[in-house]
């Protein structure tokens, strides 16, 4: 039988069309932008501004989640700070006296990682793919200094920690009751992506192979073209009812699949067109990306895109 998701996680999933850069901090007494609600049994997240990461958010703008199993509790991200850890860490004890036993990063980016350093002073032993690991080795300063030059003195305690654990396609947590199966199911908006597949609940934490509240990021290590590949061939198949993404309120597949698969797929067709038109990159930036407008990091984003998928498909 299907779970039924809370009222708490359905209040969240109807506002969802009401999300916005401008929105205050919607829990002041905390460095978490919201307080972590149960999306369906076990499973709680603390929903991240779907804006840039700033002093305001304290650099909350992704999704920190945790499973509490019977035996222990699972973490979904580390946080972008140590403090911003301890303020997932206190509301955990709120919910549950079973202790943290293991922390997943979703990927390497700094609000995945940097909350290692707190949990790794906790003893938690810490996973992440080996591709997210090695951007942490090469990178990790330089995702600290830039998360230092946003959070101020937030970022007290904070510095770069390394997994305890490594995995390549797949790694199978069982815990109390529960079997997590952690997957990379292929290239998508990062190295590295990581998603979290709870059959027995039909939830996936997906990370960011998913959005629909905020447009999706192109990086220069991005491929759209293997992006919507790994969402056709491995992610579909799963067909999860719920899905945490990466960044947005609690959904489901037809949500994502929308303004995640769908985005790329619109976006590479105009390119594509632009390119069979004779057009430059220059001109490429300017494509009609008018139907996404309402997406927040539009105006930081969708330019930027653009010009990514144009430099991709320029040598296919």
């Amino acid at each position: 039988m299907k779970r039924i998701l809370t009222t708490a996680a359905l209040t969240l999933w109807a506002g969802a069309a009401l999300a916005t850069q401008g929105i205050d901090d919607k829990y002041p007494q905390s460095e978490l932008y919201d307080k972590p609600v149960e999306v369906i049994p076990h499973v709680f997240s603390a929903i991240g501004a779907t804006a840039p990461p700033s002093y305001e958010n304290s650099g909350h703008n992704n999704n920190l989640s945790f499973v509490v199993t019977g035996d222990g509790v699972v973490v979904i991200n580390g946080g972008a700070s140590a403090r911003l850890a301890k303020a997932l860490h206190d509301e955990i004890r709120a919910v549950t006296d079973q202790p943290v036993k293991l922390v997943i990063n979703e990927n390497g980016q700094g609000h995945a990682i940097l909350g290692n350093s707190y949990w790794a002073e906790q003893g938690v032993e810490i996973l992440m793919h080996e591709e997210a690991a090695h951007e942490v080795a090469e990178n990790g300063d330089f995702i600290l200094q830039a998360m230092q030059g946003y959070n101020e003195d937030k970022a007290e305690g904070t510095r770069v920690v390394a997994p305890t654990m490594t995995f390549t396609d797949r790694h199978v947590v069982e815990m109390g009751d529960v079997t997590l199966e952690v997957l990379h199911l292929g290239p998508a908006h990062g190295p590295g992506d990581t998603q979290v597949w709870i059959p027995q609940w039909d939830i996936m934490i997906a990370g960011d192979i998913a959005f629909h509240e905020r447009m999706p990021p192109i990086f220069s290590d991005t491929c759209a073209r293997c992006w919507i590949e790994t969402w056709e061939e491995k992610l579909e198949p799963l067909a999860p009812t719920y899905i945490i993404p990466g960044h947005g309120h609690p959904t489901n597949l037809a949500q994502v699949r929308r303004y995640t698969r769908d985005y790329l797929v619109d976006l590479r067709a105009k390119i594509g067109a632009h390119i069979d038109a004779g057009g430059d990159l220059s001109e490429a930036y300017y494509v009609d990306q008018s139907q996404w407008s309402h997406l927040d990091t539009f105006d930081e984003l969708a330019t930027k895109n653009a010009g990514r998928v144009y430099e991709e498909m320029e040598w296919e």
